[in-house]
């Protein structure tokens, strides 16, 4: 997870900050439209690099995945919700178990069923399945337990790392600071204007390089 939809200013941080939140939720399915926005400001940038007014801007970037793997409670978080969905994956599949053993049931006794037996049983099938459907969205739905729990412990350490790249920029006179972690985004970036190690420093902690 990481925050692949952070296009920061530094005079916009709430704004920043909503966008971060959604991300680690299938991003790509919830922000096409600011994704080109974005994509489109950035190729503007670069298109009139020469003139005098962009030679004023200054423009960063950070890698968030760099910085969220430097966070020592980043990976307790991660341990936090893996377990979560294995425990609530555990439980769909029980009851998926149920939902077979109520079909081979049926199956091996069917012909011995009045209509109205075959009738009751059919629909205590329908009525499993439809549980299990509704268990799986209650824990994994857009807006299901895992998203809100994700978003209760991530929110603080958003904060931070908020924060922390607001005082890099600042500092360094930048105007934006863009999230390298999408590939999408970055076809050529200057090691230069790289803040990741800034921003690492910023938040207290020694800059490990990843292997």
């Amino acid at each position: 997870m990481s925050y692949h939809e952070c296009a920061v200013s530094h005079s916009d941080r709430g704004g920043a900050l909503s966008a971060m939140n959604l991300a680690f939720v299938d991003a790509g399915r919830q922000y096409q439209t600011a994704w080109l926005v974005t994509t489109l400001l950035l190729v503007l940038f670069l298109l009139v690099g020469t003139s005098s007014a962009a030679a004023q801007q200054r423009i960063g970037y950070i890698d968030s995945d760099q910085v969220l793997d430097q966070l020592p409670e980043y990976g307790s978080i991660q341990q936090e919700l893996d377990q979560l969905e294995r425990d609530w994956r555990s439980e769909i599949e029980a009851q998926q178990d149920e939902v077979r053993d109520l079909v081979e049931d049926f199956q091996a006794r069917e012909l011995l069923y009045t209509p109205e037996e075959r009738e009751r049983q059919q629909e205590r099938i329908r009525e499993a399945r439809r549980e299990v459907e509704q268990l799986r969205s209650r824990y994994f739905g857009p807006d299901g337990l895992l998203f809100q729990r994700q978003q209760e412990l991530m929110r603080p350490l958003q904060e931070r790392v908020l924060e922390a790249v607001e005082t890099v920029a600042e500092g360094g006179g930048y105007d934006y600071v863009f999230d390298k972690a999408d590939s999408h985004l970055f076809m050529f970036a200057r090691p230069q204007h790289n803040l990741t190690e800034d921003v690492v420093f910023e938040l207290g902690i020694d800059f490990e390089q990843s292997n």
